[in-house]
C-alpha cells in the first residue's frame, strides 16, 4: 500500500508540474522561457559535440552539399545523351554499345531524383541521435558519455514528459469540442472552436518540444480562400494551427483519429471524405466550392502533394485544388534537421513508429513563410497556376522544385511514360545512322 501511495503522490506531482508550468501558459499563449532556456543547453551542446568531432577525426570526411541533389553512391557523366550516343556509333555498331543504355538504367535505379526524395534528408554533422550521415566510429570518452547522458534525457524525461502533453492535447480537443459542438450555429460557436483548436494546437506543439518562427504574419491566410503547403509530415497542420485556425480536408479515418474526427467536425466545418467518395474528383470539388463560396468559414488547409517529401524539395502539386477558385494563399515550411527528423515516410514507418521517433528527437524547429495571397489569371490553366504557386514556396522555402508526382512514391511508372523513352531512345538512334 506504501508503494502504491508514493506512487500516487510521485504521478500527482508530475501532473500538477505539467498543468502549471506547461498546459497553462500554453493555453494562455506565454512562455515561462523554459523552452528558451532548453534551446540554448541544446544549441551550445550540438556546437560542443560538432567540434569535438571535427577534432577527433583524424581524415577530414567530405563537405556535404546544402541541397543534396545525389546521395553520392555514383558518379555520372554529365555528357548529354545525345553527344554520348553520336559517339558511340561514328564506328560499326557492337554489342557493347548496350551496355551504354545498362549503365543509364542502373544510375537511374540506384539514384534517381524522386527516390532520394522519399529518404531522410542527410546532415552536416552528427546530432548525438542515432541517425547519422556519416558512420562515426569511437572518438572521446566525454563524447560518448553525452551521448548516453542524452539518451537518458530523451528517453526517461522527454519522452514521458511529451506523452503527458500529447495526452492532455488529444483529450482537450475531444472533450473541447464535444461540448463546443453541442451550442447553435452562430459567432459565439464560431470562437469558442477556435479558442479550443488554437489552445490544444499550442499544446500539442509543446509535445513535440517545437520551436516555430513566423514570417510575414500580413500574409496569414484568411476566411474564404484556401491555404496550400508544402508536406513533410502530419505535424504540419499541428504546426500551422498553432498559429491559426483552418477547416482540414481529408479522408475518414478508424481508431483514435477517427475519434478526433468526429469530434472536432461537430464544432468547425472540417471536410471529411469517405473512401468511395474522395475518389470522386467532381463531388470533392463541390463540397469545396460550396466552402469556399462562404465567406464565414475558416480558409482550407491542403497539402496539394499528397504525400510527404523529405524536407529537401517541392514536387508536382495536385491540380484539383487550383480548380475550385477563390484566393490562395501559399505557406512555406522548412524544418531544421539538426534537431530532429521531421519527415515521415509511410512505406517504410508506421504513424506509432515515427510518433516515437519524433518524441525522443531533441526538438521540432522550423520556420513557417506566408506568401502573398494569389489568384488565377485569365489565361492561366489551374495546372500552370499549381506551378507558379509550387515555384513561390520553392524559392521561399530554399527547397528544391520538381516536376515529378509523389505518388510514384508507391505507384509504378505509367506505361505512357516509358514508351515515350523508348520512343526518345529510337529518334536518337535513327538520327545517328545505328538503325536502318
Amino acid at each position: 500500500m506504501e508503494v502504491v501511495w508514493a506512487v500516487g503522490q510521485v504521478g500527482a506531482v508530475w501532473v500538477a508540474a505539467v498543468l502549471g508550468l506547461i498546459v497553462l501558459p500554453s493555453a494562455l499563449g506565454i512562455s515561462l522561457g523554459i523552452s528558451e532556456a532548453y534551446m540554448w543547453v541544446l544549441v551550445r551542446t550540438l556546437e560542443w559535440a560538432t567540434i569535438r568531432l571535427q577534432k577527433g577525426v583524424k581524415k577530414p570526411q567530405p563537405q556535404m552539399p546544402q541541397t543534396p541533389t545525389a546521395n553520392g553512391i555514383i558518379e555520372r557523366d554529365e555528357t548529354p545523351m545525345e553527344k554520348e550516343i553520336a559517339r558511340l556509333h561514328r564506328a560499326d555498331f557492337e554489342f557493347s554499345h548496350i551496355f551504354y543504355f545498362c549503365r543509364k538504367g542502373f544510375e537511374a535505379i540506384v539514384e534517381d531524383e524522386v527516390t532520394q526524395r522519399f529518404s531522410s534528408e542527410e546532415l552536416l554533422s552528427w546530432n548525438l541521435l542515432t541517425r547519422t550521415n556519416v558512420n562515426f566510429h569511437y572518438i572521446s570518452l566525454r563524447l560518448t558519455v553525452v551521448w548516453v547522458i542524452g539518451v537518458i534525457v530523451r528517453y526517461c524525461f522527454l519522452l514521458p514528459l511529451r506523452f503527458t502533453l500529447a495526452a492532455i492535447g488529444i483529450m482537450s480537443m475531444i472533450v473541447g469540442t464535444t461540448a463546443v459542438g453541442q451550442l447553435p450555429n452562430g459567432s459565439v460557436k464560431n470562437y469558442l472552436s477556435e479558442v479550443v483548436h488554437l489552445t490544444c494546437s499550442r499544446i500539442l506543439v509543446r509535445a513535440l518540444s517545437g520551436t516555430i518562427h513566423y514570417h510575414n504574419k500580413e500574409n496569414r491566410p484568411q476566411k474564404g480562400g484556401i491555404c496550400v503547403a508544402n508536406h513533410t509530415s502530419p505535424i504540419d497542420a499541428i504546426i500551422l494551427t498553432n498559429d491559426g485556425c483552418y477547416a482540414m480536408v481529408g479522408q475518414v479515418h478508424g481508431g483514435l483519429m477517427g475519434v478526433i474526427q468526429r469530434a472536432t467536425v461537430k464544432a468547425c466545418p472540417h471536410v471529411w471524405f469517405e473512401r468511395s467518395e474522395i475518389k470522386d474528383r467532381h463531388l470533392v470539388t463541390k463540397r469545396l466550392r460550396e466552402h469556399v463560396a462562404d465567406k464565414s468559414k475558416l480558409p482550407i488547409l491542403i497539402f496539394p502533394e499528397g504525400t510527404c517529401i523529405n524536407n529537401t524539395s517541392v514536387m508536382m502539386f495536385k491540380k484539383g485544388s487550383f480548380e475550385i477558385g477563390g484566393t490562395i494563399y501559399p505557406v512555406a515550411i522548412k524544418y531544421d534537421p539538426q534537431f530532429g527528423d521531421a519527415f515521415w515516410n509511410s512505406s517504410k514507418y508506421n504513424i506509432v513508429s515515427y510518433l516515437l521517433r519524433i518524441m525522443t528527437s531533441w526538438a521540432i524547429v522550423c520556420n513557417v513563410w506566408y506568401l502573398p495571397p494569389m489568384v488565377r489569371k485569365e489565361d492561366e490553366d489551374a495546372v500552370q497556376f499549381a506551378n507558379r504557386v509550387r515555384s513561390a514556396i520553392a524559392r521561399q522555402g530554399g527547397l528544391t522544385e520538381l516536376p515529378w508526382d509523389g505518388g510514384l512514391k508507391r505507384a509504378k511508372v505509367k506505361d505512357t511514360f516509358k514508351e515515350e523513352q523508348q520512343k526518345n531512345y529510337s529518334k536518337m538512334l535513327v538520327r545517328n545512322g545505328s538503325v536502318g
